[in-house]
Order: C-alpha cells, then structure tokens, then sequence
C-alpha cells in the first residue's frame, strides 16, 4: 500500500532547531520524529512512501535514502532549485506536493494515506482505511477531540451526524467552536481526488483542497479516532513532548539507553561519578557525556550525547541537545539548549553566541572564553541563568 509523508515545510515556529534539523528529523530521545511515522506505516502494510521534501531535503534524505533499513521503500520528490551551487527550497504546499508526485507519474492508484510529518501518533490506520472505504468517501480527515478550553489553538472540522464535513473553523475562539474534533494532520485519500488540485501551482490541503471539495458537495467525511497524537507544532511542543516521554506518558516512545538507577537512562560511556552528583529521575543522558563532580540535574530533563556539564551546572526540566557545554554554576530551569541558542518554555530564544554568553553556554568541543567577574554577573542577569 502506499503513502505520503509531507515533508517540505520550514518549521518556522519550531526555530532555532529548524534552522539545521528539518522538522520531521527532529530527534525524540535521539530518534527522528519520521522514523516513528515509517514504523507505523510499516505496521499497517504502508511500505511504498512518497515524501516531499524541500528545506534541508538532504538531511532528511541522507538519513532514510531508500528505506531498506526501515522495511518499507522510500522515494523523494524536491521542491525548490539550486542557485549558485545550492539546495534552496521553495515548498509548493501540500496539495500542490501531492500534484507534482502525480504529475511525474501515477503513483497513486488506490487508497493512499497522507501523513504531515512532524507529530508521533500510534492510530490505527487500518481501521481508518476501512471506516474511509465504507463511506465511499473521496477524502478523509482523522481527527481528534480535545478539551473545549484547548480548541483556540487548532483548526476545527465541523461534520454532521455522519461525519460528512460541513466547515472549517481556523483556530475559533472557545465560544464561537462549533465542535471540538480538530485537524490532526493525517488524511486519506482516493486517487480521483487529484481532479481537485491543479497542476503547476501552490496548493495547500487545508484551506484550498478541503472547501473546495465541501464546496463542490463531494464525498467528504471526517472520523474521531481516540489514539495518542503529539504534535510538534513549535518549540514548546517539542518541550513538552520531550517531557512526556520521559515521564511515561508517550506510551509508543520507549526511553533508550540503560536505566542504571530508577528513572536515570544512560547511553555508551557516561563519564560521571554518581555519588558525587544529585540527580533526580527521570533523566536521560546521551553516549560520551561528561557530568563532573557538583552537578546536579533534576527531571524531568535530557541531556544529548556528546555533551559536558560542569561543576556545580544545575539542569532542571530542560532540554539540552547534543555537543552542548555548560559552565560552572550554570542554572537552566525550563530550558531548552540548541547550539548557539537557548530557549525558554514559551519559545523565546537567546543567541548565546552574538550576546557573548558563550562562556555560560558553548559547543562542547571548543575551548570556552573567559570573562571576569563583573561581566559574568551583567550577563548571568541578562540570561537569567542566576549562575552561582
């Protein structure tokens, strides 16, 4: 059976990460969020995969090539041009993505499944399928009902009683929702549905594809599955997915590494003396980390591979990703550590290189600058890090 992992965004309200990670590579505990969709569509005997990429295609391609290692058959379809020598994406929506897939030639010859690829899911998508094909439907939208309060954050899919879509409600304030199963991102679709999307231009699912299919009277319905759906949307997102894992929450996600004590996962050759550090589960630490003597680390928290945190660094419910050194005295609560950048919770985000932070907070395979006292208690009070 095939299917479409849609790819090609720039997951602009998950920067800083996506300025080098694409969205769907974008690591859950060291495991890219589009390697979970290749399992699940694997599972459900979806082993011919479409994906469309554009920004930073090759890290995506680099990563899965041909799909011989997931069990399943991957090819991509680029979006964009080189221009002096490089890769430049130009994205052409999702439904124009589709097209261009078409265009080149048949691929999709039966009952197909679009997937957007940043988000874990474990849905049963063989019941989808099958619920899909009774109706006789042209398209279909899985959705899932959240609370009432949490319907301002989503797009609203409004059907009647058997589940025919009626309307759209883009992010509706709590009053105005007239339902609360919103648009997960996961679609089902026959191949007469490509009459509906033109050739050659940028043509989105969501707000071009699906009124116009409403418009038209076509036979389009939507179903409310209960299944568990993590979307990494944006930066906070991603924080609380990583939260949700460690904390057992994700149930399809399992922690990797060793548990060397309760709630603390290890990955290969953790240089860290345990009785001289205070850490409190649940915690994950990458392969080839340094945790000197003094730290302390306080979980909900993961701290990448290849990472170095020094004496008396305190890491409480943050995110630290891979090759990050953090200083002595170095106090990061609800934070997240990319590079050169550390984020807080809402998003906000503070380029430690450009505003000379990069003694607090460096790559951890280069030598950190020193600064004197003064200077670190001007920057320290700028971070907000209250380094001791």
């Amino acid at each position: 059976m095939k299917a479409m992992i849609l790819a090609a965004g720039k997951g602009t309200r998950v920067r800083p990460i996506t300025y080098t990670t694409p969205k769907p590579m974008i690591p859950i505990l060291q495991k890219p969020v589009m390697e979970f969709l290749l399992e699940l569509l694997r599972q459900h005997g979806f082993d011919q995969i479409m994906v469309n990429v554009s920004h930073l295609a090759e890290e995506i391609e680099n990563y899965f090539r041909d799909g011989q290692r997931f069990g399943v058959q991957i090819a991509y379809s680029f979006e964009g041009k080189i221009d002096d020598g490089k890769l430049v994406g130009e994205a052409i929506g999702s439904a124009g993505g589709m097209r261009r897939i078409q265009d080149f030639s048949p691929f999709f010859d039966d009952t197909f499944v679009v997937l957007c690829g940043d988000a874990l899911i474990d849905l049963d998508l063989s019941a989808a399928v099958k619920w899909h094909r009774s109706k006789g439907a042209i398209a279909t939208i899985i959705t899932k009902s959240v609370p009432q309060e949490e319907v301002s954050s989503y797009g609203v899919v409004v059907t009647d009683e058997d589940g025919r879509v009626q309307a759209f409600q883009e992010k509706p304030s709590t009053e105005e929702a007239l339902s609360t199963n919103i648009n997960t991102g996961i679609y089902i679709f026959e191949p007469e549905v490509f009459k509906y999307i033109p050739s050659g231009v940028e043509y989105d699912i969501g707000s071009q594809l699906f009124p116009k299919l409403v418009e038209i009277g076509a036979p389009f319905y939507a179903i409310a599955m209960d299944f568990e759906w993590v979307d990494i949307g944006k930066v906070p997102d991603y924080w609380r997915a990583i939260r949700g894992v460690l904390l057992g929450e994700i149930k399809n996600v399992q922690i990797p590494g060793h548990e060397v004590a309760p709630g603390i996962y290890t990955g290969l050759n953790v240089a860290v003396n345990w009785d001289k550090v205070d850490i409190t589960g649940p915690v994950y630490i990458g392969g080839m980390t340094r945790i000197e003597d003094g730290a302390k680390i306080v979980g909900p928290a993961m701290i990448g591979p290849n990472c170095w945190v020094c004496s008396g660094a305190t890491v409480e419910n943050s995110v630290i990703f891979e090759w990050s050194r953090l200083g002595p005295g170095v106090r990061l609560v609800d934070k997240l550590v990319f590079g050169r950048y550390c984020v807080d919770k809402t998003g906000a985000a503070i380029d430690v290189q450009a505003a000379a932070l990069d003694w607090l907070i460096t790559d951890a395979r280069q030598t950190p600058p020193s600064h004197t006292p003064l200077e670190r208690q001007a920057i320290e009070e700028l971070l907000g890090t209250n380094a001791n």
